[in-house]
Formats: C-alpha cells, structure tokens, sequence
C-alpha cells in the first residue's frame, strides 16, 4: 500500500472538512458552496456527513486500489491541492468569526481568489 498515508491524509482531510461545514453553517457563519451538498446539509447533518464519509471512503478505496497508475496519483495530488485550499479558507472563516479578521480580507480573498481561477481557466 504505497499510498496509503496520503490517502489517509485525503480521507481525514474530508472528514475534516464536513465536521467544520456543518458548525459554520449551522452557526450561521457561513453557507454551504457546493449545491448538492447544500441540499444535503439542508436534509440534516448525518445525511450530509454519511454522503461525505461515503464519497471519501469510495476515493479511497479507489487510490489505493489503483494507485500505481499515474491517473491515480495525479488525481491525489490534484485532490490534495483542494482539500488543503478548503482547509485553508475553513481557517480563514474561523478567524473572521472569532473576530481576530476583517471580514473585508475575506472579500479581498474571494476576489483574489477567483481572479486566479479564471487566469487558469
């Protein structure tokens, strides 16, 4: 299992992400971005953490089953990038709840933020 730390990490960074998606919602800090995910959230916490436990169990399952291929670790690495972007703003959003942040640098951010999306795209 050559990829199994990194798809440890994939899988908890995941989880991580429902857990602080449904106290920021549910405190009403911030909003689901992800629609389906948001219809999800909207039927109750447990759906929606199921649904993510089970998208991220299914990844799982598949990079380490077929990690040897180089579609497989690119797409890790891909989905690595993501998740610790998510993380990143999961970060900033606490920070701008606890005060510590203008929620302006948020704006900023966003706007930053989609700027250098569509450079890419």
């Amino acid at each position: 299992m050559h990829l199994f730390r990194e798809t440890f990490l994939l899988f908890s960074l995941n989880l991580l992400d429902a857990l602080l998606t449904i106290v920021w919602v549910r405190n009403g800090i911030a909003t689901e971005g992800n629609q389906l995910m948001a219809g999800l959230l909207d039927s109750g916490d447990f759906t929606f953490l199921a649904a993510k436990i089970a998208i991220g169990s299914i990844a799982a399952l598949v990079i380490l089953r077929w990690g040897e291929m180089r579609v497989a670790r690119y797409g890790l690495t891909v989905a690595l990038a993501v998740y610790i972007s998510l993380l990143g703003i999961h970060v900033v959003t606490g920070l701008s709840a606890f005060g510590l942040i203008p929620r302006t640098a948020i704006h900023d951010l966003a706007s930053m933020t989609s700027s250098l999306l569509a450079m890419i795209v």
